[in-house]
Parts: structure tokens; C-alpha cells; sequence
């Protein structure tokens, strides 16, 4: 095996405008070399329920490379990797996700139609123990309901337009800001939303949903459901990831400049000779990516070699998986 020379970075991490990783890299893409795997027993466990691999196919299809003399079976070796990828436990990514949303659906009891649901889509963010804070009108429909049964829910999607993604439900009591806390929640409201001028119009104010349960749900339609709840004590208690608040920038750089690396990346991680990777979320733990592969598209997990302890870090880990994907295909 040849040595491959460190790779010469050319530009600094922290301003979003400059490049993630450096300057465009030639490589010729290694011959992906296809093994079977064995299936995990635990392969529909709580650890796996963020782990999707299917988008556009169902888990139980096989997909084969093409060569009438191999007999490797894709979804399998997708079960194995994402069995064995390190992710970030269910109720931190829970708690992150929240944490970094901006629009979920909120739900009430209807005063209007009694006995029955009414929904709002709804801005909101999160103070520091995980409760969804939100700016509505006393003129709102669900202002009303709420002030008649502040019982009522929150529901976001991680990726609206693929069902089988994580959604989130958080069910709790909606409870007006003190006059005390206003500034602070004031603050942490527009930190997500600047543009929200009308939280200062006179008919606004500010509730809080104390969360009871936490409810979540992934894989809908697929082999990979999983479903489970946690109680206000251990959700409020979570760390939400440090790294997961870079995830826009980090992954658009790299879809804009670095697509064959992070195809060569997930191809070198995964033994997977997939036809492209379009990185999604990256945390501290790993990123995740939604490839291509015989005409067909799967959400894949990809670990870091370890965890990443700031942004820049990150930077550092994906150029040395890069390398090692490079020093493997030579």
C-alpha cells in the first residue's frame, strides 16, 4: 500500500464562507471491494431507531451489485454498518432536535368544536431546560383554547418530507412567562427568531410548554420502527450536542465543494459502492448522509473515529477519514 501525503489545508475553519476542508483534492475513486455481513439480533433495538436506511424503497427489497457471480446483498451490509455506527443516545438526539427546531405543530383542545383536536403550525424555541417557548396573540384561536386547558402538544418532524424520519411529540401545560422572565425568554425567543418584531405588539405574550412526556417515533413503513417516550425529568436533564448547531454551514459546504469526498468517505466507511452522499446532520459523534445506490436512496449513519470536541475539530476528523479512504483505494 502506497503512502499518501498529508493533505496541505489552505484555509482557516471559522468563517462560514471560506472552505470546510481545503482546496479541491484529485483522487481516483478506489475499487470498493463488496463483503457479506451478518445481521445483528438486535437490529430493530432503541439504539437503531434513528438509523433509516430506506427513503424511496422498502428495508425488505435486496439490491444486488449487478455481477451475476456476486451474491451481496446491500440492505444487509447496510444493517451491519448502521448496527454497529455510534450515535448520540435517543434522548440527547431528542433533546438536540428540539433544541435546534424553529416550527413544529401545536395542538389543543378546541373550544369552538368541543371535544375535538384544532392544530397551528407555531415558531418556537427552547430555553435552557428543553421547554418550547412561544410568542401568540390573544386574537389566535389557540391562545384561546389554551387559556380554556393548557393541556396540549407539540409535534416536529426532522425531515417533513420523508415520513419515515424522526418525529417528535412533546405533550405538556402551556404557562404564561412571569412578567420576570420576560426579558430573558424575550431574548432566547428572538435569538432563534430575529425577525420576529411582533413579539412587542401589545396583543403578544409569551408561554412556556412545561413538558410531561416526550414521545418519539422513526422508521414508519419500514423494517427500522422504533418508538419510545421519556419522562420530563430525563428529558430536561439531557445535554443537547455541541456540534449539532453547525450542521447547516458544515453540510453545505461540503454538498457544494466536497461531494466526491464525502462519497468517497461514505463508500470507504460503509464497503457500500454508493453513486453519491449528501450529507444532512453532523454532531459530535458522526454525520449522516442520504446516498444513491442502484437507483435507490437510503439514509446512512457515518461515525466519527472519535468524538469531535469542537467545530474545528470536525474539520480534523473528516480530513483524516478522507485520507484513510484515500490510502485504502491506492
Amino acid at each position: 500500500m502506497s503512502l499518501v501525503a498529508p493533505i496541505a489545508l489552505r484555509c482557516s475553519i471559522p468563517p462560514i464562507s471560506s472552505c470546510f476542508i481545503c482546496s479541491k483534492i484529485s483522487y481516483s475513486p478506489p475499487t470498493v471491494r463488496l463483503h457479506s455481513s451478518k445481521s445483528s439480533s438486535s437490529f430493530l433495538s432503541l439504539r437503531r431507531f434513528l438509523s433509516m436506511a430506506s427513503a424511496t424503497q422498502p428495508l425488505a427489497q435486496s439490491l444486488t451489485t449487478g455481477d451475476p457471480s456476486s451474491d451481496v446483498n446491500i440492505l444487509t451490509m447496510i444493517q451491519s454498518h448502521q448496527e454497529k455506527a455510534v450515535r448520540l443516545p435517543p434522548v440527547e438526539e431528542i433533546r438536540t432536535l428540539l433544541a435546534n427546531s424553529l416550527r413544529g405543530m401545536l395542538s389543543t383542545f378546541s373550544q369552538k368544536y368541543e371535544g375535538y383536536p384544532s392544530g397551528s403550525m407555531v415558531d418556537f424555541a427552547c430555553d435552557e431546560n428543553g421547554s418550547p417557548i412561544l410568542a401568540i396573540s390573544r386574537l389566535a384561536v389557540h391562545t384561546k383554547d389554551l387559556l380554556a386547558n393548557p393541556r396540549c402538544s407539540l409535534l416536529v418532524a426532522k425531515d417533513p418530507e420523508d415520513r419515515t424520519d424522526l418525529v417528535i411529540t412533546l405533550h405538556g401545560d402551556a404557562v404564561s412567562v412571569s412578567e420576570e422572565d420576560r426579558e430573558a425568554v424575550r431574548s432566547a425567543y428572538l435569538a432563534k427568531h430575529p425577525n420576529a418584531f411582533w413579539v412587542d405588539f401589545g396583543d403578544f405574550e409569551f408561554v412556556r410548554i412545561m413538558p410531561k412526556i416526550v414521545r418519539y417515533v422513526s422508521g414508519v413503513a419500514t423494517a427500522l420502527l422504533g418508538s419510545g417516550e421519556f419522562s420530563r425529568e430525563d428529558y430536561s436533564t439531557a445535554e443537547v450536542d455541541p456540534i449539532y448547531q453547525f450542521s447547516k454551514p458544515i453540510a453545505s459546504h461540503m454538498n457544494k465543494d466536497h461531494a466526491e469526498d464525502t462519497k468517497l468517505i461514505v463508500q470507504f466507511s460503509t464497503s457500500i459502492p454508493v453513486e453519491s452522499a449528501f450529507m444532512q446532520e453532523v454532531d459530535s459523534l458522526g454525520f449522516n448522509v442520504k446516498a444513491s445506490c442502484q437507483g435507490s436512496t437510503y439514509k446512512l449513519r457515518i461515525p466519527f473515529p472519535r468524538r469531535a470536541v469542537d467545530r474545528k475539530d470536525v474539520k480534523t476528523l473528516i480530513i483524516e477519514m478522507l485520507e484513510a479512504a484515500k490510502s485504502h483505494g491506492s
